[in-house]
């Protein structure tokens, strides 16, 4: 049977780290955007990547307005947790987020589906935000969740030992 305490491991820092993020966060495109932290139960809300850097930093629009940015203008430590289940991947990232206003960071990361929240990238309401990760761990399976479920199928049914092709790691990209 696949023994999930054991899967292989590799933990990943510096640009490696970076890369990892950005690949699993860039499939997804949308987490969960954790913040009051320190407050049980904290805030929580969806939110969609515009991009995420090779060094793994991650840049989304918000308001102003928002509770999520008030949040940030009192304490910028966030979580962000991104699912991909086709793929089986999953990410957690603890870091820092900073509110931006100037013109050329919101031309850089504006997009026509924000048009939904603002009156155009000239809102004065819209701010970016930008996420550096300070900590992470990441899980995925190497070959995609038809593949994986077959093989935990397969173990659970046989009891045999069978490797789920499962592998996380810690990621320290800073």
């Amino acid at each position: 049977m696949a023994d999930a305490d054991n899967q292989p491991r590799n933990d990943l820092s510096g640009s490696n780290a970076g890369k990892k993020i950005r690949e699993i966060a860039k499939d997804t495109r949308t987490c969960m955007f954790h913040t009051d932290v320190t407050n049980f139960p904290g805030d929580s809300r969806p939110m969609s990547l515009q991009e995420a850097d090779e060094d793994g930093t991650c840049w989304f629009i918000s308001s102003t307005d928002s509770e999520k940015n008030r949040d940030i203008a009192k304490d910028d430590r966030v979580v962000l947790t991104f699912q991909n289940e086709g793929k089986m991947s999953y990410l957690s990232l603890s870091g820092t987020a900073t509110i931006h206003k100037d013109k050329g960071t919101i031309d850089k990361y504006w997009t026509d589906f924000a048009n939904a929240w603002f009156d155009g990238k000239d809102d004065p309401r819209v701010s970016i935000l930008k996420v550096v990760p300070r900590a992470g761990h990441y899980w995925e399976t190497k070959n995609g969740k038809i593949v994986a479920f077959a093989k935990m199928s397969f173990a659970a049914l046989t009891g045999s030992d069978v490797d789920d092709g499962g592998i996380d790691g810690a990621l320290k990209p800073q």
